[in-house]
């Protein structure tokens, strides 16, 4: 049996249990709050690597509500070392980004962006890291997609150099430390498997080839 077949259907149920129904949100509404993740993230949410920003054009709206929780309730960057993380949870806990509908109208407003492909900055053997990928597609699909009820991102289209950064972190104990954080706990005896800083580069290599 595939050893981590009970570690993903565990994380099914959990994430099945506790998935609420994310509102419709207001893009136009959500205009309004955006400027606050500008400096960081962009006027249409590219990403800046200088910032250690992702890219939230084309992310998910209940992934970027999700992200936006746990940020508020210190269930992610709040560990120490954390810098980027500490920053970001600061800016998340802003009064206008408060409650349900700001999130939802938040991310309504990022999915009006364009989603360009970006230019690869990682080098890695991509042809190994198919082979490593099957740990990933469970939770984050075939063609990382990202898969809601497993709570997984969609990982195709984002900066390379941050996939790769939010992997160590992971490793390090930085991200999936609090229970809140049920698909970040789910994450971290996944990337447990890779070994060293090669295999980690050989699998972001071929997520970049899904594109």
């Amino acid at each position: 049996m595939n050893k981590f077949l009970p570690a993903c259907i565990l994380a099914l149920i959990v994430s099945s249990l506790s998935a609420e129904v994310l509102a419709e949100g207001d893009a136009e509404a959500g205009r309004a709050l955006f400027p606050v993740c500008t400096a960081c993230h962009g006027p249409q949410g590219l990403g800046n690597q200088a910032m250690n920003a992702p890219k939230i054009a084309g992310q998910e709206d209940w992934y970027i509500v999700r992200q936006m929780e746990l940020f508020q309730n210190d269930a992610r960057g709040t560990a120490p070392g954390d810098m980027h993380g500490m920053q970001m949870a600061a800016m998340a806990k802003g009064p206008q980004l408060k409650g349900d509908e700001a999130l939802a109208n938040l991310a309504a407003y990022i999915g009006t962006f364009p989603n360009p492909t970006p230019a690869p900055t990682v080098s890695g053997d991509a042809t190994a890291g198919e082979k490593l990928y099957p740990i990933c597609a469970a939770c984050h699909g075939q063609k990382a997609e990202g898969i809601e009820a497993m709570s997984g991102p969609k990982l195709v289209g984002q900066n390379d150099w941050y996939l790769v950064n939010q992997i160590k972190k992971f490793k390090e104990g930085k991200r999936g430390y609090h229970n809140l954080d049920h698909g970040g706990r789910q994450m971290r005896p996944m990337v447990a498997t890779l070994t060293d800083d090669t295999s980690i580069n050989d699998i972001v290599a071929y997520i970049n080839t899904l594109n």
